[in-house]
């Protein structure tokens, strides 16, 4: 590798058109919180052209966005992994980048960034984005490091000044899909009313609320007030949380797990009256749209993960001396503490002041 420092800076005028490939291939919350990057370089500089480097399962996030010319698939099938990285490579360097951002900061995307051979190679000086894996010997330019506790959003947003690219909140932040939308309500045709959007599942089984506190949440405020409606969000491994929760208020529940696309997983957080959630990929989502929200979170640290603007209702068992471990299995004295001692009650209270 090159290693910082062997080829010019950040080389033409970002006001004139150029060609900028963003690396950022996963997971979801991450995706979101890093479109401002996007948004913003679209902004400063509107001729300019901006790829994606995206995992091929998360592309209809971004696959009709009307600031990007383009995506770049990452394949993780093993059998396929390959061959398409090598041939989206060979692409890449035929683009001929001006720019080329690693967000994601680890060996697999800073060793993508230098082969595609960009005129500027420009990434993060973070624990977890650029630190890790050695990336930083690929880079030309680093980002200056973000204090601790900084937030996502933020810390991608540190490579901005380095291309001349104000920083600033006039952008929004996921352009509505007019088409997604009227398919939404055309195929579950919500009914009239508020509705609340249940996010249950999460990828760390310690980040997951009980379920059946999910199901006592939605039993209860169902009881209070007659025009709430719930809609469970989440995919196919997500079906036996809605299986659980369902019951609680049948003629209520939608279960819409494992039956929306991402562009319509979206449009529904878009239309929810309040969203509640564990700390999961949606919940950015939420945050991005500006929905109300009440997030649980457990061992992880919302100061850095959590959702952008509404940190004030993040609901989390401080208290205990374990929180946040950071730690994906949970090795308290009592197991899954930190979800069990944030209860119905709570939730309830927290959702009926944010639903006013």
């Amino acid at each position: 590798m090159s290693g910082r420092g062997s080829r010019n800076g950040p080389g033409r005028n970002p006001c004139h058109s150029l060609k900028c490939l963003i690396l950022k291939p996963s997971s979801l919350g991450d995706v979101v919180q890093a479109l401002p990057v996007l948004r913003l370089i679209k902004a400063h500089s509107p001729a300019s052209e901006v790829y994606w480097w995206i995992q091929s399962g998360l592309a209809p996030l971004l696959a009709n966005d009307p600031d990007l010319a383009g995506l770049f698939l990452f394949e993780r099938h093993p059998a396929r992994a390959l061959p398409s990285f090598w041939r989206t490579i060979r692409r890449a360097r035929q683009m001929q980048f001006d720019w080329v951002i690693d967000l994601q900061g680890l060996s697999r995307s800073a060793l993508f960034g230098w082969l595609a051979n960009g005129q500027t190679f420009i990434g993060l000086d973070n624990p977890t984005e650029g630190r890790r894996e050695g990336a930083q010997a690929g880079y030309d330019v680093l980002a200056p490091a973000s204090p601790p506790g900084t937030p996502a959003s933020q810390r991608y947003l540190a490579v901005l000044p380095l291309l001349g690219v104000p920083i600033h909140s006039h952008f929004t932040w996921l352009p509505p899909q007019p088409a997604v939308a009227a398919r939404v309500r055309e195929r579950w045709q919500p009914t009239p009313g508020r509705w609340i959007t249940l996010v249950p599942g999460a990828r760390w089984e310690n980040k997951r609320w009980p379920v059946e506190y999910f199901a006592e949440t939605v039993r209860r405020l169902a009881a209070e007030q007659a025009d709430l409606h719930f809609a469970i969000l989440g995919g196919t491994g997500d079906r036996h949380l809605a299986a659980a929760i369902h019951p609680a208020c049948p003629e209520r529940c939608l279960d819409l797990t494992g039956q929306t696309s991402l562009p319509e997983m979206v449009e529904w957080i878009r239309l929810s009256d309040l969203v509640l959630c564990n700390d999961t990929g949606p919940m950015h989502v939420a945050a991005a749209l500006g929905r109300p929200l009440v997030a649980i979170f457990g061992p992880t640290n919302p100061a850095r993960t959590g959702p952008h603007g509404q940190l004030e209702h993040v609901l989390q068992a401080r208290e205990l001396p374990c929180v946040p471990c950071l730690k994906r299995r949970c090795h308290y004295i009592e197991p899954l503490a930190c979800m069990k001692m944030i209860t119905p009650d709570q939730v309830c209270a927290r959702v009926r002041m944010r639903l006013g």
